[in-house]
């Protein structure tokens, strides 16, 4: 019984602390940050705030809470995301052409979930209830998903103070410590018939699991991301003008959009490159890993140096007995970070790491019930695997075994590379 009351009491702990993180993320915005839609991919801070609040008070109090009364009825339809079984909601594009509710509105709302969760909590505690095991794994996807939408919290305000031609800043950034400049070496992997997936110990989202075996050959695995000097060699060389390097998906998107370098790069009149940061526009470092590169980009470098993405089970296999440390959202940092000292791998936080791999099901892999079956499962077509957590991402919320995806071509995601090879 006190293993199970402490337990509650640390759900409860680490929920507000989770909820008080989000707001802390938010502190520096303007009022009229919050409703900034840049781009369809975009969605405002506000929104965000919303809806990881609208999860709580639809999967849980709705579901758990007894007589719960909601604190807006219209709320189920604007800050619903993407949950066909629950109802209708605001098309994504158009989340920005609301003013109202005031950003003072949300805020009211999430204290008044935030309040629920915590006296939901207390009720089991006190009553034990045979759905108390329930309750805490929603409350647990719920922080999860939060964790998440931190990460878009900064991705977004990224992308929306950068076509504000003033280039706001949303924190300056902090000094960091000298580094020295390494070459790229390769760690060499033997294969072999591995284990692959999470294995049930802790939280792991559906997509995770099972735990499964898959053959791999011998490999070998740059021992940290490609830099920005290094991506700045493929420019320079004509990457973005030679065809023979792009997916015919990737040249057509190149063309499209008239891609000349990754987002957020600028060049001026005297050839210098400069890089935009939620610290603002600053010289471009090269000994930085490159940032805010598509996949087609990831792929296309590999080929040009003669090498390829790993598969996320040859990343998986080579970061699984690693220690989860790294430039994470802890930092406060935001932003990449180059080698300060000698490390193996450099496998965590900095950059989400594309891979050759397609976002799909495991064998035996098993959606959630109910409407969170959407939450992963929905996705599994058209998309491609990133490993690793980024600049962005918390540190507790980062795991060997975590699939990030998203389509091939897009970029405003903290997303870079590290090289791979066959071993032969």
């Amino acid at each position: 019984m006190e293993t199970q009351t402490h337990q509650i009491k640390s759900i409860s702990q680490r929920f507000m602390n989770v909820r008080d993180l989000t707001m802390k993320l938010v502190q520096p915005l303007e009022t009229e940050d919050f409703i900034i839609q840049s781009h369809p991919d975009v969605s405002p801070p506000k929104w965000h705030l919303a809806h990881t609040t609208w999860f709580f008070e639809r999967f849980v109090l709705k579901e758990y809470f007894e007589n719960y009364r909601e604190f807006h009825p219209i709320y189920d339809f604007l800050f619903n995301s993407y949950y066909e079984t629950v109802g209708p909601f605001q098309p994504r594009h158009q989340r920005g052409v609301l003013s109202r509710p005031s950003i003072q509105d949300i805020f009211q709302y999430r204290s008044f979930i935030d309040n629920y969760i915590v006296d939901l909590l207390e009720q089991q505690e006190e009553t034990k209830s045979e759905q108390t095991d329930k309750i805490h794994s929603l409350i647990e996807i719920g922080m999860q998903h939060e964790q998440q939408h931190q990460e878009l919290i900064l991705m977004d305000v990224k992308y929306n103070f950068f076509v504000n031609p003033l280039h706001p800043v949303y924190k300056e950034s902090q000094s960091t410590t000298p580094f020295k400049k390494r070459e790229s070496t390769f760690h060499t992997y033997d294969g072999g018939l591995v284990e692959i997936g999470h294995n049930g110990d802790g939280f792991a989202f559906d997509n995770e699991s099972p735990n499964h075996k898959v053959w791999l050959e011998p490999f070998k695995l740059a021992d940290h991301p490609v830099t920005n000097g290094e991506y700045l060699e493929f420019i320079e060389a004509g990457g973005y003008q030679k065809p023979y390097y792009w997916l015919s998906d990737g040249w057509n998107t190149v063309k499209k959009n008239d891609w000349q370098a990754p987002l957020y790069w600028s060049k001026d009149d005297e050839g210098e490159w400069s890089i935009f940061t939620l610290a603002g526009k600053k010289k471009l470092n090269p000994h930085e890993p490159v940032v805010h590169v598509s996949f087609y980009e990831a792929d296309a470098f590999s080929r040009w140096k003669g090498k390829r993405l790993p598969t996320e089970s040859e990343w998986e296999h080579a970061a699984r007995d690693l220690e989860i440390k790294g430039n994470t959202m802890d930092t406060g940092n935001y932003h990449p970070a180059p080698f300060n000292q000698a490390v193996s791998s450099k496998m965590f936080g900095d950059v989400w790491e594309w891979t050759a791999s397609a976002y799909s099901p495991y064998p035996g892999s098993k959606p959630l019930e109910g409407a969170l079956g959407e939450y992963n499962a929905k996705f599994m077509c058209n998309q491609m695997v990133l490993r690793g957590g980024s600049c962005a991402t918390p540190q507790d919320h980062i795991r060997n075994t975590y699939r990030n995806f998203f389509p091939a071509d897009k970029r405003w995601q903290f997303s870079g590379f590290r090289l791979a090879e066959d071993a032969l």
